[in-house]
Order: structure tokens, then C-alpha cells, then sequence
């Protein structure tokens, strides 16, 4: 039976042990989810009541042996106290802890993320028993990054107050990379699209189609040879005897073309991001 009246809960909370003969001793602390027994003395019958973080239970018990609490009365974690009052009332007070880990809440950040970005990836355990209390004994998780190709990376990190929080570094390959958090056999995955980082090592020919000159990259890629994605804008700068003329393109299946007139001699650069690549000096008026 469950009590929602307030003024009783903290009238009990506030009786004094003046009952000798009636007396209850609880055990320190147990742990959640696990059935025990307090011990009672005196003789005959007398209410017992059992207030917990979020409920107030009470039945008429036999006193003088020990008192069933059933595991499920004691599932949340936090400091309880056990009344038994008959003409009077006596107190005792207990603690339930957690009952160890057995589920892990893992927060990801961001859900895309550039390859071979170092401490890109944000990632947040926080561990529970199978009561949803944060487990808070001292534990250590375990977070791996999976890559679809090549090596795991893995940090164990010590849990302080039932969460863990660590900063990774991406795999050097593009595509779905895997974020695991591991605590003994619980574990939970999360996963991450890993994208092309910025362009490395440009390069760009010219050629003459026709009366038309036109410069283009050849296929850009990252750093770590992965083809930078569609969309990404390359920069074309031609300084000749009309000025100097800047073109932006967009990267299409892969690379950047654009036609630029020519007059004269030319000298012309490429860039995307930070990343430029060779210069070209050519000659129009072919």
C-alpha cells in the first residue's frame, strides 16, 4: 500500500525511537533490486512503514523476528527509512545502492564528421543498473570507433557519478564508422557517417578544345585519398593582361572544369579551402 499524504510522511520521518520494546534494525546498506530482512523485537503486532525517494509503503507486521522487504520495495537507489510504531515509534535508516551496471545511454556528436579529424568525435556514456539508477561504483567504459576499413581506435575512460565523456579522433577512411561504449558484457553502438575532409594536393592541366582553353583538376581527393564530394567549390585564378579574374566551380563526378579566355601570357593558380595546388603558365592566342 502506498502513502501520498505529506504531513504523515514527515511526521514519521521526525518520530523519535521511544518504544524499547519495539525496536527495528535495518542493515547499513543493500542493493537495489535485492530482498533482505530487518530485524524487529517486542512482541505482538505493529505498523510498519517503509519510505523510500519516491513512495511511502505500509502493512501490519508481526514484530519480534525479522521483517520481509521484498526487492521490488527497494529498487530505486537513494536513503530510506523503516518505522515500526505501535504505541510509539522507532526509526531506522538505510541506504540502497545501485545494483550495478547493466545498460549504457550513449549520446553521439555530430552524426557526419570529416575523416582523420582529430578529436572530432564527442561521445557521452551514461551508465545505469537495470533499475535506471546511475550506477556511481567505479567503473571503466571502453569507447571504440569501427571504421568500415582499417584499425579500431579504442580509450577507456573511468566513470565519475555514472557518466563517461571522451573525445575521438575520426577514422582516415570515408563511410559509415561505428561508436561503441562498452562496460563489462553491456555495451551500445551508435554510428557516424564519416565524409571526405578538405582537398589536398591539387593539381590542374589546360587544354585547347577549338578557339576555347579550359582549365580542370584532376580527380580531388583528401589527404588521405578519399574523393572530396560533389559540390565542393574550387578556385580558378587567371592574372593575365586584362587583370586578374577569379572563377569559382563546383566540383562535378569528382573534378572542377571551367573555360577561361585567355590574353597573352596567363599565369594561373587553383585553391580550395586552404589547400592550392600547381600554377600554370600558358599563352593564349592559339
Amino acid at each position: 500500500m502506498r502513502i501520498r499524504n505529506a504531513a504523515l510522511f514527515f511526521t514519521l520521518l521526525t518520530l523519535p525511537g521511544l518504544a524499547p520494546g519495539d525496536e527495528i534494525h535495518a542493515p547499513a546498506q543493500v542493493v537495489a533490486g535485492t530482498s533482505f530482512s530487518i530485524a524487529s523485537s517486542g512482541s505482538g503486532k505493529a505498523t510498519f512503514y517503509l519510505i523510500g525517494p519516491y513512495s511511502v509503503r505500509k502493512r501490519i507486521v508481526k514484530t519480534g523476528g525479522g521483517i520481509a522487504v521484498d526487492g521490488s520495495e527497494v529498487e530505486h537507489a537513494g536513503r530510506y527509512s523503516a518505522v515500526l510504531c505501535s504505541d510509539q515509534c522507532s526509526t531506522a535508516h538505510f541506504y540502497v545502492r545501485p545494483a550495478g551496471a547493466s545498460r549504457i545511454s550513449l549520446l553521439v556528436h555530430p552524426s557526419r564528421v570529416p575523416v582523420a579529424d582529430s578529436d572530432a568525435i564527442s561521445a557521452v556514456a551514461f551508465v545505469f543498473d537495470r533499475f535506471h539508477n546511475l550506477d556511481m561504483a567505479p567503473e571503466t567504459v571502453d569507447f571504440k570507433v569501427m571504421p568500415k576499413e582499417g584499425r579500431e581506435l579504442t580509450q577507456a575512460i573511468s566513470v565519475e557519478n555514472g557518466v563517461a565523456w571522451v573525445r575521438m579522433t575520426s577514422g582516415r577512411k570515408e563511410g559509415l564508422s561505428k561508436i561503441g561504449a562498452y562496460v563489462g558484457k553491456t555495451s551500445e553502438i551508435r554510428v557516424v557517417q564519416q565524409v571526405a575532409a578538405d582537398a589536398c594536393n591539387l593539381h590542374i592541366r589546360a587544354e585547347w578544345v577549338g578557339h576555347s582553353f579550359f582549365v580542370e583538376t584532376a580527380p580531388v581527393r583528401d589527404c588521405s585519398g578519399n574523393s572530396v564530394p560533389d559540390g565542393t567549390v574550387v578556385s580558378f585564378t587567371k592574372t593575365d593582361a586584362s587583370g586578374k579574374t577569379t572563377v569559382d566551380v563546383p566540383i562535378k563526378k569528382g573534378i572542377a572544369r571551367v573555360e577561361m579566355p585567355v590574353s597573352g601570357e596567363a599565369h594561373i593558380t587553383v585553391a580550395s579551402g586552404v589547400a592550392t595546388g600547381n600554377e600554370l603558365n600558358v599563352a593564349g592566342g592559339r
